[in-house]
């Protein structure tokens, strides 16, 4: 458990964590290790990163699975944009078979399940009931003392009750064994998984360590071996690209709302064109900082697009005031330009002021602060400084696609005024 940030030293991160255990344990060749953080939502996966589930479907075998597991993880060590790719799932964990020579065991007058719940009761344990006492509540399980279940042939000493009520020896009717086996068997969309869990590394988006680890799967699995997602990257692939369609959407939404409140479409249109200079800063933004494209990246995308269309229509509301007047569409862009410019920086510079401490964010949930100020600050400063000089030229350029628009609505309205007159 991570110590209270009051008495974690300044840039200590999970990240730097988590690297410095792996530095650590890869001293130790005696073992493998595997350093996993929780997953982002509890419950969902057995661990953050990306889970990958490998599936026999040919039914080759434990052994055939593992060799492709460790074949893909190969791969896996040699691709740049993962990280810390691993799997628990291994063939050679020493195991005890019991042999249940039932013929033996319906000879003696034993029956089968006295025989497993016997080896349940004593080697595992089994609960018989609850009591309260010192107003509190407890269990009262059953269980061979330890001393008596330490040894291979402490199995054999076990007794069982038959049918008669005489005590027989699980001795004289099993048989015990060592092998090595698979310590955990997963099915999963019933065929025999195999479960891989890795991260991203740093630099890139869970987006590319997803693509990357399916074009090593589809090289290096064998024939009759196949994957699927489980977990959070189930959930993501699930979703797909609907972010750009969210974006796209919420573009569509605003313009519609401007065309509402200016009754026209080339108004709109002029706003909405300084919209993807915003990207340029939000983009150059990540670069710099080295951040993926998460979910906290999207919604600042998304807030985006307010924040830059604020000021354009500022701009372009004081113009169409202007252009109502009387003034020509230049005069008015220019006009509305050296009107508004001034309160449009001085208010973005606030703005921009005000994000600085979600950049500089330490402490729990630094990250998504971090993410999300990151976009908008560098959304705003493009939107500032590259977006307002062109905001004028947009309108010029929308209103003479207006009046062009409007010449020819007159022009076939003409024609068809003349060809009913002819008619007539």
């Amino acid at each position: 458990m991570y110590e209270d940030w009051s008495r974690r030293p300044a840039g200590l991160s999970q990240a730097r964590i988590v690297a410095d255990l792996r530095e650590r344990l890869q001293s130790i060749h005696s073992a493998d290790f595997s350093v996993l953080v929780p997953p982002p939502v509890p419950g969902l996966g057995q661990a953050g990163g990306f889970q990958m589930m490998v599936e026999d479907r040919a039914g080759t075998g434990l052994r055939e699975l593992e060799k492709a597991v460790q074949a893909l993880l190969l791969h896996a060590d040699h691709e740049p944009a993962l990280r810390g790719v691993t799997t628990a799932f291994n063939t050679d964990s020493p195991q005890l078979y019991l042999d249940v020579d039932r013929t033996m065991v319906e000879s003696l007058g034993v029956t089968i399940n006295d025989v497993f719940q016997t080896l349940q009761t004593y080697l595992g344990s089994s609960y018989v009931n609850r009591f309260n006492k010192f107003n509190q509540s407890f269990e009262v399980r059953v269980q061979a003392g330890a001393d008596y279940r330490r040894q291979l042939h402490d199995i054999a000493s076990l007794y069982v009750a038959n049918r008669s009520g005489q005590m027989v020896p699980l001795g004289a009717m099993i048989n015990v064994r060592r092998m090595l086996g698979a310590e955990l068997l997963t099915r999963f969309n019933l065929y025999p998984a195999a479960s891989i869990v890795g991260n991203p590394a740093p630099g890139f988006s869970t987006g590319q360590a997803l693509d990357a680890m399916e074009r090593i799967a589809g090289d290096s699995l064998p024939a009759g071996m196949g994957y699927n997602w489980t977990g959070i990257s189930y959930q993501e692939r699930l979703v797909g690209n609907q972010s750009y369609f969210i974006f796209a959407l919420s573009i569509t939404l605003v313009f519609l709302v401007l065309a509402g409140l200016y009754e026209s479409w080339t108004h709109p249109a002029a706003v909405i064109l300084t919209v993807p200079m915003a990207l340029v800063g939000i983009v150059t933004a990540l670069i710099v900082r080295g951040f993926p494209t998460d979910l906290y990246t999207q919604i600042g995308l998304v807030l985006m697009i307010a924040l830059a269309a604020k000021n354009a229509i500022l701009i372009v509301e004081f113009a169409s005031e202007r252009r109502a007047e009387g003034m020509s569409a230049i005069d008015a862009a220019i006009e509305a330009a050296r009107r508004r410019f001034r309160p449009i920086v001085m208010t973005s510079i606030a703005f921009i002021l005000g994000v600085v401490p979600l950049l500089t964010a330490t402490g729990a949930g630094a990250a998504s602060q971090r993410a999300l100020g990151t976009v908008v600050f560098g959304g705003m400063l493009a939107s500032t400084l590259l977006a307002i000089p062109f905001v004028p030229g947009f309108y010029v350029v929308m209103e003479r696609f207006d009046a062009w628009r409007a010449r020819r609505k007159g022009v076939a309205q003409g024609r068809l005024e003349q060809a009913t007159g002819a008619r007539s």
